[in-house]
């Protein structure tokens, strides 16, 4: 059936996948900072209580290969709202839950979840948006994936210390309810779906492959490497891996499509989505680290220098997009890239007479040109590559940049970590803030090269035919 949207209407399906999508990303990050009173309530030790926050992690990780499949072969609309509930139970269960166990449950159901609607979003707001409108549908996408992570630990604090920490999911299943029944009443068919057999071979091996990786790259995080079970880990996920690759690359129709690196534009993105990813998470506990262990402020100023980067990141993603439309990805590109090489550059210049608020403001110019290219690259990748692939480049991205920023976090921690135990000679403070120094000099050298990659092989799209001048457009389903 043929289906053509409006302006309005197109606003109103968008906006509601967005809705789901900050809600759901807020869950991931909000039991950092009410994971003590949760494990009270349930009289855990923190070697148990993690594994609330790691499992969303694990599960999304997992889940993001198989969005593909479910996004080519389930109707738009029904796997928005089976999303959704899914959502809205894991939610419940939290809310009620009596035991750790049901608890874990409900986090599990909620990251399924989160992971079919983070992808949902994307494709379809590079399907329903003419090309024209891409970047700026995509700028909000990143605020609500890029912000609402960032926000979530603050707000759910507050809401824990007041009334307690379940009416953070409280307050969730309110807005939850609310994006339900709206999809119901307003939400329509608009990507094209295709009758195709799930490769469960496949999808076991990406099972052992990304669930794997995962756990190895938390395991290193911890120092766990040492333990039997990240040997056994560490097989399971490469083998997996490999495994995984070979049956995508010699079956008829893939689990998840891999020759789209074909594409040399969208392999470009992703190369530079990994680089990013791979950046940013690896410094993400690096300014929290140096305003409270180097330089011995409490918590909450060590809030205070962060928020601001995170406030022009939310501000910039929408403006981004919309920079994008009007000149494109390559300026965009290289000046993001250079202001993030010359930002880390400056962080590992800092010395311990440095004011932490000088801190604060290389931490904004870091975040801005994060916030302008983060959605950007995805958008322009996806654009070069056929219609019917965007699931599967979507996907590909999402899953490989999720891995690489556990492993930034712990390459980065290892290294500052490493360094400061070297530097034995010298006060733990100056050890520490050495250590900081040379991974930040590793992050501008990463900087460097997603830099060089624009100059090299970063170009604007130049087929105009692509973009289309009519704000309706035909979905056929």
């Amino acid at each position: 059936m043929e289906i053509q949207l409006n302006h309005k209407k197109r606003n109103i399906i968008f906006g509601n996948v967005l809705i789901a999508c900050i809600v759901s990303g807020m869950l991931s990050t909000a039991l950092t900072t009410i994971l003590l009173p949760v494990m009270d309530s349930f009289n855990v030790d923190a070697s148990m209580g993690q594994w609330l926050t790691s499992s969303y992690s694990l599960v999304m990780g997992i889940m993001m290969p198989l969005t593909a499949y479910l996004i080519n072969s389930v109707s738009t609309k029904r796997l928005y709202l089976i999303s959704v509930e899914l959502f809205i139970v894991g939610v419940i269960l939290c809310i009620l839950a009596p035991n750790f166990e049901i608890m874990l449950l409900g986090r599990v159901i909620q990251a399924c979840s989160s992971g079919i609607l983070t992808a949902m979003t994307q494709v379809i707001a590079l399907t329903i948006f003419p090309a024209k409108k891409r970047g700026t549908a995509m700028g909000w996408y990143g605020l609500a994936v890029g912000v609402a992570p960032v926000i979530a630990p603050t707000l759910s604090g507050v809401i824990s210390d007041q009334v307690g920490w379940r009416m953070v999911f409280v307050i969730v299943l309110v807005i939850a309810i609310i994006t339900l029944i709206a999809a119901i009443l307003t939400f329509e068919d608009v990507l094209e779906t295709k009758k195709q057999k799930l490769d469960v071979g496949s999808f076991i091996a990406s099972i052992f492959a990304f669930g794997g990786i995962t756990l190895m790259v938390s395991s290193l995080a911890s120092g766990d490497w040492k333990n039997i079970n990240f040997i056994i880990i560490s097989v399971a996920g490469i083998l997996g891996m490999i495994l995984f690759l070979y049956r995508q690359l010699h079956i008829e129709e893939p689990f998840l499509e891999l020759r789209v690196v074909k594409n040399k534009s969208y392999l470009l993105s992703l190369i530079g989505s990994i680089l990013l990813y791979f950046i940013v998470f690896g410094s993400s506990v690096m300014l929290p680290l140096y305003v409270q262990s180097i330089k011995g402020y409490p918590a909450t100023i060590s809030g205070f220098v962060t928020l601001p980067g995170a406030i022009v990141m939310a501000v910039l993603s929408p403006i981004a997009g919309k920079i994008y439309d009007k000149i494109g990805i390559r300026k965009l590109y290289i000046v993001s890239a250079l202001l993030l090489f010359i930002a880390n550059l400056g962080m590992s210049r800092i010395t311990m007479d440095t004011s932490i608020w000088w801190a604060c403001i290389l931490n904004v110019f870091r975040y801005a040109s994060i916030g302008c290219i983060l959605t950007p690259i995805v958008t322009w990748g996806v654009s070069n590559i056929d219609s019917s692939l965007t699931s599967h480049g979507t996907a590909l991205i999402n899953t490989l940049r999720t891995i690489a920023g556990a492993i930034g976090s712990v390459v980065f921690v290892g290294i500052m970590t490493s360094v400061a135990a070297n530097s034995s000679h010298i006060n733990p403070g100056e050890a520490q803030l050495q250590g900081m120094s040379v991974s930040f000099i590793g992050m501008a050298i990463a900087s460097a090269i997603f830099l060089i990659i624009g100059i090299w092989g970063v170009k604007d799209i130049k087929d105009e035919n692509d973009f289309m001048q009519d704000d309706e457009i035909e979905i056929v389903v």
